[in-house]
Formats: structure tokens, sequence, C-alpha cells
């Protein structure tokens, strides 16, 4: 048994990256993020290869994929600014 969603946060992370500049994408930051998104959308459970690559195709959905699309934008911008890494959060003066 397992959550395809997960490893639709973890394809899409790597594109939504580059728009949040000051995220930092170091192990701990990177799973903070797929915590953070994971916690705000739906799990999609599947036990069969079948069941997996259905979901999978349903996932491909625009809405099913712009709601995980926020989560992680969220998550980036939420993790950026504080950082558990140990990073210092650039402040504007």
């Amino acid at each position: 048994m397992r959550n395809i969603v997960e490893d639709v946060v973890k394809l899409m992370y790597p594109g939504l990256l580059p728009s949040v500049p000051e995220a930092h994408d170091c192990p701990v930051c990177r799973e903070d993020v797929y915590v953070y998104a994971l916690n705000r959308v739906s799990p999609h459970y599947v036990t069969t290869l079948t069941g997996e690559v259905l979901s999978k195709l349903e996932m491909q959905a625009d809405q099913g994929r712009a709601d995980i699309a926020i989560a992680i934008m969220e998550g980036l911008r939420a993790v950026a600014a504080a950082p558990r890494c140990g990073r210092k959060v650039a402040t504007t003066s």
C-alpha cells in the first residue's frame, strides 16, 4: 500500500523550486516541503500496479495538479521563511 500523491509531489517539486528564489534545496528543506504539501492534499492510496497507473493518470488532471502545485509552492515559501537546516534567512532592511 502506498500514497501515490507522494510520487507526484516529488516529481513536481524540481519544476516549482526555481519559482521561489529564496527556497533552499538541501535534503532537510526538501523533505520539509514534501511533508508540508502532503499534509495539505488528500492522499490517494493504491495497492496494485494497475491502481497506481490509473491513479497517476487521474492525478494528471488539471485540478489535481493545480492543488498539488499550490501546496508545494506554499511549502517552499513556508520552509524558506523558517528553515530547520540552520540556514540563515535573509532579512530586508
